[in-house]
């Protein structure tokens, strides 16, 4: 797979419409978030690329925070970049004059000014008590130590079974290249949660019979 994202044809009319994507690195996203008191973590193919250390490319990435810390990452980020909610195509500037999010689990799309691509795509998540909870099922619970890890750089990411959990539904191409590259790497508790959660949410799924292979 390259190591550059090139968009296809419904990338360049998705783009036509809500404007072009320069993705921060993990790295840069570290720094711009560097001060930020509350949880934050990284998940979709960064996570991947993390786990394996197979690089790949990045359409863009995806930042997560607890809907209940929005405020509070928009003090932190509001004075250098426009944040905007985006809430199924929806959009509203998110800032000090419009603090109303357009729904609790919209997300936050970052960007410099009008004329700049978007840096990041920040979901926000819900939680119970402080717990982690699934967007897509909210009976999953857990504490957010089970459901991400801290790599050397001290940047945290989603664990590769959830990820490639999230990304069963949809089983695109570079859904399928993420789960050849981390399938080998997964140990034997991983594999078995992943399947236990495939056989769960989708029945009769094609990754099945890799994870029980």
């Amino acid at each position: 797979m390259s190591l550059v994202w090139e968009p296809d044809a419904e990338d360049l009319a998705f783009h036509a419409v809500y404007g072009a994507w320069q993705p921060l690195t993990p790295e840069e996203l570290q720094e711009l978030m560097d001060g930020f008191a509350r949880p934050w973590w990284l998940v979709g193919g960064h996570a991947i690329e993390a786990f394996t250390g197979v690089r790949r490319a990045h359409e863009d990435v995806d930042l997560v925070v607890f809907s209940r810390d929005a405020d509070e990452l928009r003090a932190h980020l509001g004075d250098r970049l426009h944040l905007w909610c985006n809430h199924g195509g929806t959009f509203r500037v998110f800032d000090d004059e419009h603090p109303q999010l357009l729904d609790p689990l919209c997300q936050i799309w970052m960007r410099e000014n009008a004329q700049s691509p978007w840096l990041v795509d920040c979901i926000l998540n819900p939680d119970v008590e402080g717990r982690w909870q699934s967007r897509r099922y909210p009976d999953h619970v857990a504490d957010l130590e089970e459901v991400t890890w801290v790599d050397g750089r001290g940047i945290r990411f989603g664990t590769p079974e959830l990820v490639l959990s999230y990304k069963a539904k949809h089983d695109r191409t570079k859904d399928r290249v993420d789960l050849e590259h981390t399938l080998p790497l997964l140990d034997r508790h991983q594999r078995a949660w992943l399947a236990a959660e495939l056989r769960r949410r989708h029945p009769g799924h094609t990754w099945l019979s890799l994870l029980e292979g």
